[in-house]
């Protein structure tokens, strides 16, 4: 990993998680998701194709990991939750 993905990494886990944000719940610590749209079974995708998730929506059973509950709740999908890191990015 470059220093450049580090720190773009390192802003996007400091947006907190996007879900819970939307759900009402704003400041919640990420970690990391690489979106997996349009990625193969064992592939990952760029550093900058990344999320920020917090442990119960990243890997929770109603995570995008999960049974994706809580994306069909919003009606996003992982494109849709990369748009909204970006828009938060640059504001």
């Amino acid at each position: 990993m470059t220093r450049a993905e580090k720190r773009h990494l390192d802003r996007v886990a400091g947006l907190g998680c996007l879900v819970c944000a939307e759900l009402g719940q704003p400041g919640i610590p990420a970690e990391i998701h690489h979106i997996r749209e349009g990625q193969g079974a064992s592939q990952r995708a760029s550093h900058y194709l990344a999320v920020p998730l917090c442990h119960s929506c990243h890997r929770g059973t109603t995570g995008v990991h999960g049974d994706r509950s809580l994306l069909r709740i919003l009606k996003w999908t992982e494109l849709d939750l990369l748009a909204e890191t970006v828009r938060r990015l640059q504001a």
